[in-house]
């Protein structure tokens, strides 16, 4: 029994946390509910792709195969093309101090299936390490001397980072020449036939303004973190950019493996580095000017995923405080847009921004890892069991079922998503208020050719966290407190029974708290 001096404040923290807990349920309703649809969409959207596949009915977008009576190879097409047949194309490589993968992304750019004088390739180097900036440099003479139209272009500073190089490098007097940019990050390796596959839909499509192709990771079986990304990654491509591909023709450009029609660009505003995610702010502000994107899922670009949990945590800090960021600064902009239709306006402001890119990262944490913990403790809150198991349990089914290979690491995902969910909630508010580190931009580390070799590792590796005090992560740890203290008090006093979560959640705060989860690197 408290106190009776207790009393007034119980009452008032049970009212604000029944606000709480009311407030985190209507918003998970709305991801779930999100989450269905987008999943219902993504799935009628195969279903019709595997329709006109068996009928050979026209599909939604025209593409026919470029002019070539050859067998295929850049033989084939250097002799079968004439300069009319083939648009000009664009290749940029923006990187910075990519000694790893430089070669990788090189290598496959001048591989392209292409007319060698309707393609110019253009390596953007914006590194900040003189050997490296020569390694790179020498690399692309290299393959100059092979006859192949390779640009290596420099700047004298950094401003605008990645935004920044490559509107200037579309200010070259050959890239205003092309009508169409492909653009790869530099671990990303495009098959030779990309172009070939992509660029017929901007040909004979003239709506179209961008097309995406899917990712696919090299490295994602070298440890849990990794097979997690894959599972969160694999579900952005197969359910959110597939439905709003097929259902608003719009989704966020994901900054690499794409092409785009340069007119769109230069009509759009071209690059601006007002955010991090200079690729999203050039998506949205496209679509606005009505234009159209379209996602192929079936045309698929190497890339490599974070593999430590430091550079991991820089790209999730980069990209939701840059899309929450970026929602602040459009939304006004989308409100009053006069070309395209109030449904597209909804779309934009309510799914892709608002529940995908404000409440999600807010809800996540606030929800399953403070007002859950709290609830145990306050006499008098209680969550139904609708909001405590059967939402969660519906999105990590929908999540499930679009990655049926992963159902054994389920588990995993939801405990290392909700842990990271404090550094997305932290980046979002970043990202809204704008403060000092909204801009913020770390280049995310890359292993390269080490993925083959270095980093076979078990699923959770150990990286000896005493060796670097930066690997440490006191928020974790003190959040995991937290958690522990709530679980034991509901295990001895309390009769929630929500120990049995908190318990587990409690651990994956410790594991990722002191750095045991990705592989391991030197400490810089």
């Amino acid at each position: 029994m408290a106190p009776a001096w207790a009393v007034p404040a119980l009452t008032a923290a049970a009212w604000a946390l029944r606000v709480a807990v009311w407030a985190c349920l209507a918003a998970s309703a709305m991801l779930v509910a999100e989450a269905a649809y987008m999943g219902l969409a993504s799935l009628v959207a195969a279903a019709a792709a595997m329709l006109w596949r068996w009928r050979r009915l026209d599909a939604r977008y025209r593409w026919e195969p470029m002019p070539m009576p050859g067998a295929g190879g850049r033989d084939d097409v250097e002799v079968a093309a004439t300069g009319a047949d083939f648009p000009m194309v664009l290749v940029q490589i923006p990187m910075y101090n990519e000694r790893e993968v430089y070669k990788l992304s090189i290598a496959a750019a001048c591989a392209l299936t292409w007319p060698p004088d309707r393609i110019v390739i253009q390596v953007l180097d914006d590194s900040t390490d003189p050997i490296i900036k020569e390694l790179v440099e020498l690399e692309c003479q290299d393959w100059a001397t092979k006859k192949i139209n390779i640009k290596y272009e420099v700047r004298d500073n950094r401003k605008g980072y990645k935004a920044g190089a490559l509107k200037k490098g579309m200010e070259h007097i050959y890239a205003k020449q092309c009508d169409f940019v492909a653009i790869f990050d530099a671990d990303f390796q495009p098959e030779p036939d990309f172009l070939l596959k992509t660029i017929p839909f901007l040909v004979h499509n003239p709506k179209i303004a961008l097309v995406q192709a899917r990712w696919e990771f090299v490295n994602y079986d070298v440890c849990l973190m990794t097979r997690i990304q894959k599972m969160s990654l694999d579900y952005h491509f197969k359910v959110e950019q597939e439905s709003g591909s097929f259902v608003y023709s719009f989704f966020g450009f994901n900054g690499t493996a794409g092409v785009w029609r340069v007119s769109a660009i230069n009509q759009s505003g071209g690059w601006k580095d007002r955010t991090t995610v200079e690729d999203m702010d050039l998506a949205v502000r496209t679509s606005l000017k009505g234009w159209e994107f379209l996602y192929v899922g079936d045309i698929r670009v190497k890339s490599e995923l974070p593999s430590t949990f430091k550079a991991y945590r820089h790209q999730q800090h980069r990209w939701t405080c840059g899309a929450a960021n970026l929602f602040r600064k459009m939304a006004w902009e989308i409100i009053t847009n006069k070309e395209v239709s109030i449904w597209k306006k909804h779309h934009l402001l309510y799914s892709f921004f608002f529940v995908r890119r404000v409440i999600a990262p807010l809800v996540t944490f606030l929800f399953y890892c403070v007002v859950i913990p709290l609830s145990a403790m306050v006499p008098g809150v209680s969550i139904p069991l609708w909001g405590l198991v059967y939402i969660p349990t519906a999105i990590t089914c929908m999540n499930a079922i679009r990655n049926p290979g992963s159902l054994h690491l389920m588990p995993f995902w939801i405990l290392f998503e909700n842990v990271m969910s404090m550094h997305r909630m932290c980046a979002a508010v970043t990202g809204l208020l704008e403060t000092a580190r909204a801009n913020d931009w770390v280049v995310t580390e890359k292993v390269g050719d080490l993925v083959k070799d270095d980093l076979d590792v078990p699923l959770l590796e150990p990286v000896k966290p005493t060796e670097c005090v930066e690997r440490i992560y006191f928020p974790e740890l003190l959040l995991a407190l937290l958690l522990l203290i709530c679980a034991s008090y509901d295990f001895v006093l309390g009769s929630h029974k929500y120990y049995l979560y908190l318990y587990l959640q409690a651990f994956a705060y410790v594991v990722m708290g002191f750095g045991f989860v990705g592989t391991k690197t030197p400490c810089s």
